[in-house]
């Protein structure tokens, strides 16, 4: 089966594009930065050169082409991650126009499946408490406040688009809504979040999250793509919703790094908006259950506490 991967050369993207040349598919990453093509190649895939924001040059970079899946792995987040809702302007964009266009690709290249990359987030901001959320939820609610509204509307839009071309039966699009991210790719990143940019955390660390390793966000992709439903999203997240404050310190150990320390969440919300937002303000337990029943699919680091520490195995500061 022959692969497009938009986003091929990001911190998912790599250990996808290994997963999926492991299980035998041929891959080409889509890249619009030419210095990646050479990690691409390193990788053992093809790539392309265009922009996914442009369409007509999307359209002219695969044109002749024939791919039996696209899968769309695009954001544009600052490294560190996004600490002021500015940080996702443009991540936000692409959701909205980049996967029209990676959708306009797709069927110009006679693809059959599309995977999406969702985020758990697109339930809502905000305290769930107690809660277990699950794919019956309704996804991409209004927000609280316009700033986080165009937030959530860039996953509501992200996957309304794919549906709506599920719908009119020219393809079978599925969306994965993946917990937070962390794995090897992103070590350096979230010890360099400890030490410089979140030296506190609001709310005394109590904010509940569920979490991801980048490793089985990737194998969750590929047995999406050999056994997701059509017209589906699934939840991809380990077993385990964890306090910030818990996930940050076993980091922080595991790591060498200094441990979190607690602000109270109004001083910190003046500091980093969205960084309160995302780190303080907002409790989601999240359930996998759909995604282990119907994928057959289960996260191999079911908890932070084993992720963290394969993390750090040959990790070099």
């Amino acid at each position: 089966m022959n692969i497009l991967v938009a986003g091929a050369s990001g911190a998912i993207g790599v250990p996808l594009v290994r997963a999926l040349l492991a299980h035998g598919y041929t891959v080409t990453g889509l890249t619009r930065t030419p210095e990646k093509r050479q990690l691409l190649s390193d990788l053992g895939a093809e790539s392309l050169l265009a922009d996914a924001l442009k369409r007509e040059e999307l359209l002219q970079a695969v044109k002749g082409r024939h791919f039996d899946a696209v899968i769309h792995m695009l954001t544009a987040l600052p490294r560190g991650g996004p600490m002021r809702h500015s940080d996702m302007d443009a991540t936000n964009t692409i959701r909205n126009l980049g996967t029209g266009n990676l959708l306009a690709a797709a069927r110009s290249v006679e693809a059959r499946r599309f995977l999406a990359e969702s985020m758990i987030l697109g339930y809502g901001y905000g305290d769930w408490g107690e809660q277990i959320l699950s794919e019956e939820q309704p996804f991409g609610p209004p927000g609280s406040t316009k700033a986080l509204e165009r937030h959530v509307a860039g996953l509501r839009t992200l996957e309304e688009q794919v549906f709506a071309a599920t719908k009119a039966g020219w393809l079978e699009g599925i969306a994965l809504r993946y917990g937070a991210f962390y794995g090897r790719e992103l070590a350096g990143q979230m010890v360099g979040l400890l030490r410089h940019k979140l030296p506190f955390l609001p709310n005394g660390g109590h904010s509940v999250l569920s979490w991801i390793a980048l490793e089985d966000a990737a194998s969750a992709m590929i047995a999406a793509l050999e056994r997701g439903r059509a017209g589906q999203a699934y939840n991809i997240v380990d077993d385990e919703p964890v306090r910030l404050l818990d996930f940050f310190t076993c980091m922080a150990h595991i790591f060498a790094a200094p441990e979190p320390r607690t602000l109270p969440g109004w001083l910190l919300r003046l500091a980093a908006p969205y960084g309160y937002i995302f780190l303080g303000g907002t409790t989601m337990r999240v359930s996998n259950a759909k995604a282990k029943q119907e994928l057959a699919w289960a996260p191999a680091l079911p908890t932070y506490r084993e992720g963290l520490k394969w993390a750090a195995q040959g990790w070099d500061e």
